[in-house]
């Protein structure tokens, strides 16, 4: 199929862009600078700012759905005010274009008895703007109309490391092993993304991976 990554030089983004790529998906990598996104079989790489809305509306218009690693850049000072302008661009343009959508975001706006991870008082200060961007981001798009939608949030605990393919779905939760970690490679979660994208079962719903 045809995906539309947006953010595809990133943390996350590299990672979706290998296993989409690498199960021969044609890729289109939107990226402020080509030059950053890994040349692979089956990716083009095209430039454009995630805030010029009529310019991401022309990248993602052949794709069959659209994924957005976006961020706003962690450790910048304006990072909530940047991804809240990218976020509101991203839906902007796939609502232009008429696309389903996959939303990456974090971790922060799980709950545990009801109360959002972010709004704790043990979640780290250096992240707490960019979580809650991503969480506003979400209930945004929980309003929308006429936009189909997915949003996944990653386990608590997400670094570098093997991809197994098997994992498990949480919904609002974090999902917890048998030691009570909450954890993912990145490599696993670009699994569930593109499976999402591949074969989708959470439209219109946040949903979240953990071993």
């Amino acid at each position: 199929m045809k995906i539309a990554l947006i953010g595809a030089s990133g943390f996350v983004g590299s990672a979706v862009l290998k296993e989409a790529a690498s199960r021969g998906n044609k890729v289109t990598a939107i990226n402020r600078n080509p030059a950053k996104v890994e040349k692979l079989d089956g990716v083009t790489a095209v430039k454009a700012d995630v805030t010029d809305v009529a310019a991401l509306t022309a990248a993602i218009a052949d794709a069959d759905v659209v994924v957005s690693a976006f961020n706003g850049g962690w450790g910048d000072p304006e990072i909530y005010a940047k991804h809240s302008a990218g976020s509101k661009a991203i839906v902007e343009a796939a609502k232009a274009a008429g696309k389903r959508v996959i939303i990456v975001g974090g971790a922060g706006s799980l709950e545990i008895d009801g109360k959002q991870l972010v709004d704790g008082p043990h979640f780290p200060e250096a992240y707490k703007d960019g979580a809650r961007a991503a969480r506003d981001a979400l209930a945004a798009l929980r309003t929308e109309t006429g936009l189909e939608w997915s949003f996944i949030s990653p386990a608590i605990m997400m670094a570098p490391g093997v991809r197994t393919g098997k994992f498990r779905i949480g919904g609002e939760q974090p999902v917890f092993d048998a030691k009570g970690e909450s954890h993912i490679s990145v490599e696993d979660l670009a699994v569930a993304i593109v499976d999402e994208a591949e074969t989708p079962k959470h439209a219109g719903k946040r949903f979240t991976v953990g071993y």
